[in-house]
């Protein structure tokens, strides 16, 4: 069988002899079936945080900071890939609620560092629940290896996403 390459909003389509993209095509297409899974991961998260009284994005901070306490606002936007202004409204009133605090840093009186209050443990104990159910979830009928081989292969495009001599042009980050 003949193979044609269409393009189609921007991504490229293997399709059997037809040129025109049918929602079979499409459904196995890789980029579609990779930003879809993404969004629906972020969905599923954000309304668990909601029952929390969270949002998702005040559970990536937390998460974050966990993982990297001290980061400034800039750092954290650059990562969580949003403009300052919305990770300094996000960390406001995370910052009321007892759970984060802003420091000076010692070396730059301009730059504030944020770190963790205990009052953000119990959050982070539900997020890492939460996450740890979504992978069992989500991985119950796929075997070790298989997982492994995608996260190498998910690991890889990173990496090629983000590599300097990449022939795509490279995205700006939040902030930059």
């Amino acid at each position: 069988m003949l193979l044609d390459l269409a393009a189609y909003n921007n991504a490229a389509y293997v399709l059997g002899m037809s040129m025109t993209p049918t929602p079979q095509n499409l459904d196995r297409d890789f980029l579609i079936l990779l930003h879809d899974v993404a969004r629906l991961l972020r969905t599923r998260f954000d309304q668990h945080a909601r029952t929390h009284g969270m949002t998702r994005a005040q559970w990536v901070i937390l998460a974050r900071l966990s993982r990297q306490p001290g980061l400034s606002q800039n750092e954290l936007a650059g990562i969580c890939e949003v403009e300052p202004i919305t990770v300094g409204r996000l960390v406001d009133r995370l910052e009321g609620r007892g759970l984060v605090e802003r420091r000076s840093d010692p070396k730059d009186r301009r730059i504030r560092r944020l770190h963790l209050l205990p009052a953000a443990e119990p959050y982070l104990e539900k997020i890492n629940k939460y996450k740890e159910a979504m992978t069992l979830e989500i991985s119950e009928d796929i075997d070790e290896h298989t997982q492994e081989v995608l996260v190498d292969t998910l690991l890889n495009i990173k990496s090629k996403l983000t590599a300097e001599g990449s022939q795509l042009p490279k995205l700006q980050m939040a902030g930059e």
